[in-house]
């Protein structure tokens, strides 16, 4: 029987499965070096606020009170202080003790206040440590609800009433 492979085939045939076999041997590799390093985030005392809008609806005749609720959502850093200030609002003539919202005009208002308790006796105003809302954050969303009110009073000209108050989180 005659040898199909000449002797030179056979060898480049053999050379080559030697390389192959040198390249893919992870022998070939056995050495390595590594180095280290530092992965750093530095957490400031931080806070963040947000608003949702306070509502009374539609009324007639102002001959009761009108209750409503909205709430604030607060996220500080767990462990940071913090103090949730209410300010007087836009209305010409408001004050802490004595909101108003009023029409486009200028020229009525309706009165209102703001409160940090359930039975409406704790006024909400913008004196930290004296009048305002305090709290630790936990590194999450907390909810805090606001208590307001339009007292029965002298029911002013149909219209749209409104204030903008600003609330300020101070930590």
């Amino acid at each position: 029987m005659r040898n199909l492979f000449s002797k030179a085939a056979v060898i480049a045939i053999v050379a080559g499965a030697a390389t192959l076999g040198v390249v893919a041997s992870p022998n070939a590799m056995a050495a390595s070096k590594s180095a280290t390093f530092d992965v750093t985030l530095t957490v400031q005392d931080d806070c963040s606020i947000a608003a949702n809008p306070l509502n009374f609806g539609s009324t007639g005749v102002i001959s009761n009170n009108l209750d409503q609720t909205t709430t604030l959502s607060v996220t500080c850093t767990k462990g940071t202080a913090y103090s949730v200030a209410l300010d007087a609002g836009t209305a010409n003539g408001s004050t802490v003790a004595d909101r108003k919202m009023s029409n486009a005009a200028g020229d009525a208002s309706v009165e209102f206040n703001l409160y940090r308790d359930t039975a409406r006796t704790q006024v909400w105003g913008n004196t930290v440590d004296s009048d305002t809302v305090a709290g630790t954050g936990d590194g999450s969303s907390q909810s805090i609800t606001v208590y307001g009110r339009v007292p029965s009073q002298d029911t002013p000209a149909a219209g749209t009433y409104s204030s903008t108050i600003t609330a300020t989180l101070v930590f």
